[in-house]
């Protein structure tokens, strides 16, 4: 990933080295702060591992870029999810038409080795990966609607980030969680 020192060009004309130094501060704020909530938010839009690489790298460069303004007009965690939520909204759309891989590498299947019993990891690890897969399945906007509240954010928080109501986002919610357990419930089980 580029460095924050590689970017300070990105900066808009006439800010200072203080808009850049406060800038670069924040983004490691960000950066150390919401690294494992963007890295599932990754995870969650895109199965392949190389590309959900270039995704988070995107997502990052973008929040990097958006900082410089921010201006407090939010809540910072809303800032960020609002701008990963752009980032991987268009990244899905752009990358529709790539097929979809059926089976998974083992580096892709989180199983923990010192787990006391490997069948019940390996089992948590394949409906983890069955629903991950159904989500990922989902219409982009009920994706990142399910995704925020996956990572706790309230029905107002969410409803800021994807520019929808708070009563469309607990409508949605509902819908959805329906939905996914129908869809778990009539697929194959692991």
């Amino acid at each position: 990933m580029t460095s924050a020192h590689d970017l300070s060009l990105d900066l808009p004309a006439g800010a200072g080295r203080d808009a850049a130094v406060e800038q670069e501060a924040l983004f490691e704020r960000v950066a150390a702060e919401f690294a494992a909530p963007l890295a599932r938010l990754a995870r969650a839009h895109e199965a392949d591992l190389s590309l959900r690489q270039d995704l988070l790298q995107e997502i990052h460069l973008a929040l990097w870029r958006s900082l410089a303004n921010f201006g407090n007009r939010c809540s910072l965690r809303t800032w960020v999810y609002r701008v990963a939520h752009n980032v991987a909204a268009s990244h899905v759309l752009r990358d529709r038409r790539r097929p979809k891989p059926v089976l998974a590498t083992l580096d892709e299947i989180d199983v923990p080795f010192d787990a006391p019993d490997p069948a019940d990891s390996i089992y948590q690890a394949l409906v983890m990966r069955q629903l991950t897969e159904l989500i990922q399945k989902l219409k982009p906007l009920d994706r990142q609607v399910i995704i925020l509240h996956l990572e706790g954010l309230p029905a107002e928080e969410i409803a800021e980030i994807t520019g929808i109501s708070s009563t469309n986002t607990n409508t949605k919610l509902t819908r959805i969680r329906q939905l996914l357990a129908a869809q778990f419930n009539a697929g194959e089980t692991p």
